[in-house]
Order: C-alpha cells, then sequence, then structure tokens
C-alpha cells in the first residue's frame, strides 16, 4: 500500500511565493507510483489540499490560495491531521515540509505534528527552533570549535550606541533580522550615519537584530542529508555576484552564478563537507540541511544553516544533487524514506 504524503508549502512569511514553487518541483519529481501525494497550502489559520483526489494541482490555484486560501481544496481536519474526501476521511502517514520561514522552518509545525505523532521530513522543532534564529543558532554552535563573525545582538527597544558598534566590528556591517530568510530586511552598511536606518529596517521584519562584522571572501554552500546510517554530502558550491551580497535579488531574479562543484580545491572542499557534517552533528541535526560559508584565504567562516532550504528549479540544492550524479526522484524518495 502507498504512503500518503501531505506536502506542505505556503506560510505566513514573505517567503510564501517561492515555497510554493519549491513544493512544485517537490511535487513534480516524487515518484506517484511508490506515493500518493497531496499538496497542502498551508496559509494563516487554513490548511487547504488542493488536489483531495490526489490528481495534479490546477495551475495557478496554489497562487490564487495565497491570496484567498479558504476558495481553494478542502481544509485539512487539525484535530487528527486528515481530510474528508467524497464522505471518506484520509488520514496522512507523514508530512514532507516545504514552507520556508515560519511556520515551517522555526519548529511551530513541527510541534504540531510532534504532538499529533506524524513523521516528517525536517529537523525537530527544537533544532529547527534554534537554527532558524541567527543569533541562537551562533551562540549554540560556538564552543564547537566553528568560525564565526563577530557580532552585537539588539532586542527591540534596547539602547544602541552605532558609534561604538562600528569601532567594535569595523565597517561595514551586516544588519539583519535573526529571524527570517530570503535576505528580507538585510542591509549592508557602509557609513555608520546609516547604521541606524538599517537596523530599524530589521526590526520590521522581527523583534531582534543581528549586526554582523563582514568577512570578505568566496561564499560557499553545501547541503547534507540521511541515508540510512549514513550522511551524503552534496557537492560545494560557490555564489558569485556583482550585487552587495546575495540579496533577494540575486538568489531568485537570477542576478548571481552559482557555480557548482565550485571551482576550489579539492582540501577546501573536503574542509567545507566536513565543517558541514560537524555541525550537523553537533546541532542535532535531521533530514535535508544546507549550510552556507564565507571562505576568506584558508579560514571557513559559518554564516547560517538552512532547514528548509529551497528547492525551486534554479534553487541550490537541487544544482548540488544534479552535480553529483543523483536522479531528483531517487533523491526524493531517500528523503522520505528517511522520515521518523
Amino acid at each position: 500500500m502507498k504512503k500518503s504524503i501531505a506536502l506542505i508549502y505556503g506560510g505566513n512569511s514573505e517567503e510564501a511565493g517561492i515555497s510554493v514553487q519549491s513544493g512544485k518541483n517537490v511535487s513534480g519529481n516524487i515518484c506517484r507510483e511508490e506515493y500518493d501525494v497531496y499538496e497542502v497550502l498551508l496559509k494563516g489559520m487554513h490548511w487547504r489540499v488542493l488536489n483531495p483526489s490526489g490528481g495534479v494541482v490546477e495551475e495557478g490555484l496554489a497562487e490564487r490560495g495565497l491570496e484567498n486560501p479558504s476558495e481553494v481544496g478542502v481544509e485539512v481536519d487539525k484535530t487528527d491531521f486528515s481530510f474528508v474526501r467524497e464522505g471518506k476521511r484520509v488520514k496522512f502517514d507523514m508530512a514532507f515540509i516545504m514552507i520556508h520561514g515560519n511556520p515551517g522552518e522555526n519548529g511551530l509545525l513541527q510541534g504540531y505534528l510532534e504532538m499529533m505523532g506524524v513523521p516528517y521530513n525536517t529537523c525537530s522543532a527544537y533544532v529547527s527552533a534554534i537554527t532558524f534564529d541567527k543569533h541562537s543558532c551562533k551562540r549554540f554552535i560556538e564552543h564547537a570549535g566553528i568560525k564565526m563573525a563577530k557580532d552585537v545582538f539588539l532586542r527591540r527597544g534596547t539602547a544602541y550606541n552605532a558609534v561604538e558598534i562600528v569601532e567594535e566590528l569595523g565597517l561595514p556591517v551586516f544588519v539583519k533580522p535573526t529571524n527570517g530568510g530570503s535576505s528580507f530586511g538585510i542591509t549592508k552598511v557602509k557609513r555608520v550615519e546609516d547604521l541606524e536606518a538599517a537596523v530599524e529596517l530589521a526590526f520590521r521584519e522581527y523583534d531582534s537584530v543581528i549586526i554582523e562584522e563582514s568577512i570578505v571572501g568566496r561564499e560557499l554552500t553545501n547541503g547534507i542529508y540521511q541515508d540510512g546510517e549514513q550522511l551524503v554530502k552534496l557537492p560545494v558550491t560557490e555564489i558569485v555576484t556583482t550585487r552587495e551580497f546575495f540579496d533577494y535579488e540575486a538568489k531568485y531574479l537570477g542576478e548571481s552564478q552559482e557555480i557548482c562543484p565550485a571551482q576550489i580545491p579539492c582540501e577546501l572542499t573536503l574542509r567545507i563537507q566536513e565543517t558541514t557534517e560537524k555541525i550537523y552533528r553537533y546541532m542535532g541535526c535531521s533530514g535535508l540541511v544546507r549550510m552556507d560559508y564565507i571562505v576568506r584565504g584558508e579560514e571557513i567562516f559559518f554564516l547560517e544553516t538552512n532547514t528548509v532550504p529551497g528547492m525551486t528549479p534554479m534553487s541550490l540544492v537541487p544544482a548540488q544533487v544534479r552535480a553529483a550524479g543523483i536522479p531528483m526522484s531517487k533523491f526524493f524518495s531517500t528523503l522520505i524514506e528517511n522520515i521518523r
């Protein structure tokens, strides 16, 4: 009997549109001979099964659902994580989370699924909450021997002195909301007089902010996932952009070049992959995770952890999977079969 999978995408952050694209790409590459795949659009209190018959989702339906979720699909019964189709109740065997940001990457959805006893594909609620917050993640791994940029943490309402921060971190600095993705609310600040405006912009996204020193180097990223008792370390990607940093336009509007495998010495590739594995194990990660780095000379600096990395056709991890010579359907089957 085929397993029934709730492929959940959408969400309540500015990344909802990207999540839909990721979900569609995953849906198009899961082997339907092995699994029954139901696409669930989550938006606010609405969790809508877009294809209750199990067939192909109508083009544009998910996008319309982001605007008016109650008008599409069939509502999920959150009391037992099921839905009704033609008078019969269908219960999901497992969940495949493809929500970037809130609530799919910060542990909230994972917490619900854990309470319901439903297996899912990502890190636990606890690990997801820590890794999603940039400040908490850095504090968690700072004693693991991982190099990171120096930073200053601000909570909304906390007094700060811009001159003192610049004296400590130098210029330029990066100002980021501690929670969030796709580079929303991030500013590269080159002048001390611009710091306050950048902090206020970050506070529009979340109520805590991290200000980091700028490490000048090559931006590299590396995916890793579980396959039974083994960890599969994907090829390393180098990100090259003419923009100030790898922002939304660089990520999604083609204003960057992603080179995979990265044209770096084999020794550096191995060190990055070893660092990725070390952080994965130290954090207690599970499923697929992507780690981002800046490399300056021989030094590898950790940037952040992505526990629900992008899965659009142009995203970084799918490119790494292709570079590794792994068929995409086999890749997703492996992720599904390792759901616990």
